[in-house]
């Protein structure tokens, strides 16, 4: 058992219930607390860090509830029911899995009464697509307009979630389905809904029919205007495809999602440029 658990297990007297486990960005136990399944977690990015703040701030509502938190680590109840919203969309149910996704975003932005924790302005996070956008072109630079513009007239603010897809939210069984890991940003709300549509694979977020169903579909549900949602799309896949350039890796999903929502806004595509033409290689 990794010692680094040692200290959190002895201060709120837990029970080890499952084998230990590692993500980029955490370490992780399954635990039981006063009885109750839960999960221990700790941070090992600052990022990650300063969303456990977040966390506590929801209350649970709209998000796994918090029992206890110290430093770098956080005690959250466990996701106990069996449905998946990857899964879902896998086997058809891609309108069912975009409703219970808008449904939670819509709880996460619910107003409160409690002062805001430490948050990111939103207008900071995109700080990587500006430079990629002068080096690589294209659609890059289509997306860093489509940014600059809407970070410079932002309309509906809060405390937004930052990285809603389909493995961020998950089933907690009669508590429903509710939000982890956390990015903790400040800004537009239609910001939360862009990400949707880069998960949860290739074939799907791609699939241009899903594509203009999806968009039409959350307008609906979070009162959203398609020209405002189809620029918060296209700003949000160029700053994603923008990171993943910056780690070497490719960004596949994330230049056709922002080439669909180009195509849906009438903007005219940049052909022939090395920033628009990517090689497409499945991401699942």
């Amino acid at each position: 058992m990794n010692q680094a658990f040692t200290p959190y297990l002895q201060r709120w007297q837990l029970e080890p219930d499952g084998d230990a486990f590692t993500t980029h960005s955490s370490l992780l136990m399954p635990v039981r607390y006063q009885g109750l399944p839960a999960m221990l977690k700790i941070a090992r990015e600052q990022e990650e860090k300063f969303g456990n703040l977040l966390m506590c701030w929801w209350q649970g509502e709209g998000a796994a509830r918090i029992f206890a938190w110290h430093e770098d680590a956080i005690l959250l109840e466990r996701a106990l029911g069996q449905a998946s919203l990857a899964q879902m969309v896998r086997s058809g149910q891609d309108e069912r899995a975009t409703e219970i996704l808008c449904q939670v975003i819509s709880q996460l932005h619910a107003p409160r009464t409690a002062p805001f924790p430490d948050l990111i302005p939103l207008h900071q996070w995109f700080n990587a697509l500006w430079p990629a956008a002068q080096a690589h072109g294209g659609l890059l630079r289509l997306s860093a307009t489509a940014a600059a513009e809407l970070l410079t007239s932002p309309r509906e603010q809060g405390v937004l979630h930052g990285d809603i897809h389909h493995d961020n939210v998950l089933d907690f069984a009669e508590r429903g389905w509710l939000a982890i890991d956390p990015k903790r940003l400040y800004g537009e709300r239609g910001f939360d809904y862009a990400n949707i549509f880069c998960n949860p694979n290739y074939g799907i977020a791609t699939d241009p029919d899903i594509f203009h169903r999806r968009v039409e579909q959350i307008c609906a549900l979070a009162g959203l205007e398609r020209c405002r949602l189809l620029q918060w799309i296209l700003a949000w896949a160029g700053l994603s495809a923008a990171w993943f350039l910056e780690d070497g890796e490719a960004a596949d999903i994330d230049f056709r999602v922002a080439e669909l929502a180009a195509r849906a806004l009438g903007i005219t595509l940049p052909q022939g440029d090395p920033g628009f033409i990517l090689p497409v290689i499945e991401r699942l």
